[in-house]
């Protein structure tokens, strides 16, 4: 949906090149990474998204970066479960904590937020592995903008 936009430069003057399909929906940098949100209700959420060449690290491993973004990313679409639709938010903290390499498949990501107080979410999430190792456990902590 978003592959013509890819390489089109951001800057804070530009305006947005894209528009979300409806609330809970990939950006273009989750498409890129082939994200797919299978669930997002009630603070809980699950994304999956395939190992491709484009996620590997040197050894043939996924890269921890594509583990943490799909983390953060369930995590998010878990708290976009909870808040009104056009709420503004964003990461303020994370944490990322690897059990076990993952090799290939489709990688499994379960996320859950908690509201906290009034502008303050704290996530959780489990990446799983195609055969259900959980290769990692990840927290974070979310801010929503002042009305």
């Amino acid at each position: 949906m978003y592959e013509h936009l890819y390489e089109e430069p951001m800057t804070e003057e530009t305006a947005l090149p894209f528009e979300l399909p409806e609330w809970i929906a990939c950006a273009p940098f989750e498409e890129y990474l082939g994200m797919t949100i299978e669930e997002a209700d009630g603070g809980r959420a699950v994304l999956t998204m395939p190992f491709r060449v484009k996620h590997a690290q040197g050894k043939g491993l996924m890269h921890g970066g594509a583990i943490t973004a799909l983390a953060d990313t369930a995590v998010a679409m878990a708290i976009k479960s909870l808040l009104p639709e056009g709420s503004h938010f964003v990461t303020m903290e994370m944490t990322l904590k690897f059990h076990a390499p993952i090799h290939g498949g489709t990688v499994t990501c379960a996320a859950e937020a908690v509201r906290e107080d009034e502008r303050t979410i704290r996530g959780t999430a489990e990446v799983f592995d195609d055969n259900g190792i959980k290769a990692a456990a990840f927290t974070s902590v979310f801010r929503i903008k002042r009305r």
